[in-house]
C-alpha cells in the first residue's frame, strides 16, 4: 500500500510545491508566536478537559447535576480544589462538564453561520444584480438590531434550551459572513484565473466551488477563529439570563448566575466559572489575531 501511494503522493506535493512552502513559512511564524502558542495551549486545555472530563474529576455524577448537599458551599480545599456549590456539588467538575455545553455552542454557532453565510456570499457576490440585491437587503435586515437581543428574542420565542440558544445566536451571526465574503468575491470574480475559467466553458457552479470558495476560505477562518470566542461569551450570557441549558445540565453562564446570588459570602462560585469564559474568550480572540497576521505575508515578517 506504501509503495502504491508514495508516486501519488511525491506528484501531489511537486503540483502543491508553492502552497507547502506558505503553509510551513506560516508554521515557522506561528511557533515564534509566543502570544499564539500560549492561546492554543489554554484552548487545548480546555478542549481536553471537557472531552476527558469523567476521568479528570472524582465525582463525575456531581458535575452532570447529581446534588450532595452534606457538602454544600466547602471552600476550595484538597479535596474540592474549586469548593462546592449551593447543592454540594464539586465545581472543578461542573466547570469541566460545563465545557462541553460552553465549548458546544461557540463551535456550532460558528460552523452554522459559516455552513449559512458563506455560500450566500459567494452567490451574492458573483451574480451580482437582483440577487445580490435580495441577499443584501436580507442581511442588513438582521445586521439592523444588536446580535444579542435579537438572539435573546429569538430563544425566547423558541423556549429557553441548549438547542434553541444555538439557533438563535447562530441566526445572528450568519451576515458577517456573508458580507465577508461578498467583498471578497467582488474582487475574485474579476481576476485573470476566473475569467479564465469562464472563457473555457466552466460551469458557474463549478467556477464558485473550485476557484471562488477555496480563495475567501482563508479570511473566513481567521474572522471564525476569533467568532468562536465571542460566540461562546454570548452563548454564556444566554445561559446567565436562562435562555440557555437548563437546569441540572452544566454551563458556565448558568453557573456564574447561580454564584452571584451568593457572591458575598461564598466568592469562588461566581469567580472560577467566570474565569473560564474568560479565559477561553480571550484565548480565541487572540489566536484569532495572531492567525490573521500570520495568514498576511505583509504582517508576517513582523513577527520575531
Amino acid at each position: 500500500m506504501t509503495t502504491l501511494l508514495r508516486p501519488f503522493l511525491q506528484r501531489w506535493a511537486r503540483e502543491h510545491r508553492s502552497q507547502l512552502e506558505e503553509y510551513r513559512l506560516m508554521g515557522r511564524a506561528f511557533l515564534r508566536d509566543r502570544l499564539a502558542v500560549a492561546s492554543l495551549v489554554i484552548i487545548l486545555l480546555f478542549i481536553l478537559g471537557a472531552i476527558f472530563a469523567p476521568w479528570l474529576t472524582p465525582y463525575p455524577e456531581q458535575g452532570r447535576g447529581e446534588p450532595n448537599v452534606l457538602e454544600k458551599f466547602l471552600p476550595p480545599s484538597w479535596q474540592h480544589p474549586l469548593g462546592t456549590d449551593n447543592l454540594g456539588r464539586d465545581l472543578l467538575a461542573r466547570i469541566l462538564f460545563g465545557g462541553r455545553t460552553s465549548l458546544s455552542i461557540g463551535f456550532l454557532v460558528v460552523i452554522i453561520a459559516v455552513a449559512i453565510g458563506t455560500p450566500l456570499g459567494a452567490l451574492a457576490g458573483y451574480f451580482g444584480g437582483w440577487l445580490d440585491e435580495a441577499i443584501m437587503r436580507l442581511t442588513d435586515i438582521f445586521l439592523a438590531f444588536p446580535s444579542l437581543l435579537l438572539a435573546i428574542a429569538i430563544a425566547a420565542a423558541l423556549g429557553p434550551s441548549f438547542t434553541n440558544a444555538m439557533i438563535a445566536v447562530a441566526l445572528t451571526w450568519w451576515p458577517w459572513y456573508t458580507r465577508l465574503v461578498r467583498a471578497q468575491t467582488l474582487s475574485l470574480r474579476e481576476r485573470p484565473f476566473v475569467e479564465a475559467a469562464r472563457g473555457i466553458g466552466v460551469r458557474e457552479g463549478t467556477v464558485i466551488l473550485r476557484h471562488i470558495l477555496p480563495n475567501v476560505m482563508t479570511p473566513v477562518l481567521v474572522q471564525a477563529t476569533m467568532d468562536i470566542g465571542s460566540a461562546i461569551l454570548t452563548g454564556a450570557a444566554m445561559s446567565f439570563i436562562g435562555l440557555g441549558a437548563q437546569p441540572p445540565t452544566p454551563d458556565w453562564g448558568q453557573m456564574v448566575n447561580l454564584g452571584r446570588i451568593y457572591f458575598i459570602n461564598h466568592p469562588w462560585l461566581a469567580t472560577f466559572p467566570g474565569l473560564a469564559i474568560f479565559l477561553v474568550s480571550l484565548s480565541f480572540n487572540l489566536l484569532g489575531d495572531s492567525i490573521r497576521d500570520i495568514a498576511d505575508p505583509r504582517t508576517r515578517r513582523a513577527i520575531r
